[in-house]
């Protein structure tokens, strides 16, 4: 499969109709397997989702309406293959707030992100349980989290730093027979501190180390 450009991304900041068909959480999963690892049919994708092909037809052709996925080149007269058509979705979160649904958008996204990370802890440690990963992973894998006192322009270039420091590792690990498909997660989600607690600095104590799945899939 060739591989996908980095510039290609969809953005749907203004488009209220593509917001609606991507709350679906089947549909985010398809676009996903799409995305990770590469074309395929309506049998394929059921039989790696456990759902139907009536199903993930139905599903992948609503994807197809709003530009997410297109019909990849067919390997024999009778079949149809989907592919998708960027490699990122992305929005503006200011902007799409004041989208309608919008909001909704936004919240049943960020809890398909943590589903993801669930299936994707699921499958690492079934992977290193199994042997497909070298050694050197199990040292290199990490899952982390921090709690810090930031302003929202520093958690805002904080995401901007890191998205550009993953690309570059990214783009100088590319065909390195080294690599492997690393799912890559970030958070920054304010909250309230309590009225009743006056405390300026917070830690999550052990699971705080170096640091470690932004975009939807």
């Amino acid at each position: 499969m060739p591989e996908p450009q980095p510039s290609s991304r969809i953005d749907l900041t203004h488009d209220p109709a593509a917001l609606k068909a991507l709350t679906h959480p089947l549909r985010v999963r398809l676009l996903g397997l799409l995305r990770a690892d590469g074309p395929a049919t309506a049998s394929e994708l059921a039989a790696t989702t456990g759902e139907t092909s009536a199903s993930t037809s139905y599903h992948l052709r609503v994807l197809a309406r709003h530009g997410f996925v297109s019909e990849a080149p067919a390997r024999d007269a009778r079949e149809r293959r989907w592919q998708a058509a960027h490699t990122l979705t992305t929005w503006d979160n200011e902007a799409l707030l004041a989208q309608p649904g919008g909001e909704v958008f936004l919240a049943t996204s960020r809890r398909q992100q943590v589903d993801h990370l669930g299936r994707t802890l699921d499958r690492h440690e079934a992977h290193l349980a199994a042997g497909r990963l070298a050694p050197a992973w199990r040292a290199a894998a990490h899952l982390d989290d921090y709690e810090l006192r930031l302003t929202p322009a520093s958690a805002a270039e904080l995401a901007r730093e890191f998205a550009a420091r993953a690309a570059e590792l990214a783009a100088r690990d590319a065909g390195n027979p080294e690599a492997a498909r690393v799912v890559v997660v970030t958070a920054a989600l304010p909250v309230a501190g309590h009225p009743d607690s006056p405390r300026t600095e917070e830690s999550t104590g052990a699971d705080a180390g170096p640091a470690q799945d932004g975009e939807a899939p």
